[in-house]
């Protein structure tokens, strides 16, 4: 089961419960796969009008990593996420909100 005190996600992939977490080491994979010079504006991405389906898919794969999945970008692009697009934003906004959310 998920843990959001830990920044765990649950996800369904091909009708396999995952946890995803932002780990340091995610983070790090998306500040790479983006571009980004920091983590300030790589977060920035995300807020506004330009997210992209992209986007939420590398944030999800990188918080599948994070949570100890081996697959990658192009798994993704070709898996079923149970719930579908409105699920997979649902996981990716919830992952950026727990993974810089102080802790309790």
């Amino acid at each position: 089961m998920a843990n959001p005190w830990t920044g765990e996600v649950a996800l369904t992939v091909d009708g396999t419960r995952h946890d995803a977490k932002l780990t340091l080491g995610a983070l790090a994979e998306l500040e790479a796969h983006f571009g980004a010079g920091s983590l300030t504006e790589m977060v920035k991405r995300f807020e506004g009008d330009g997210l992209k389906s992209s986007d939420v898919l590398a944030l999800i794969c990188a918080g599948l990593r994070g949570g100890g999945w081996g697959g990658d970008l192009n798994d993704l692009l070709h898996a079923d996420i149970e719930g579908g697009v409105l699920e997979a934003a649902r996981v990716a906004a919830r992952l950026l909100v727990l993974a810089f959310q102080p802790a309790p």
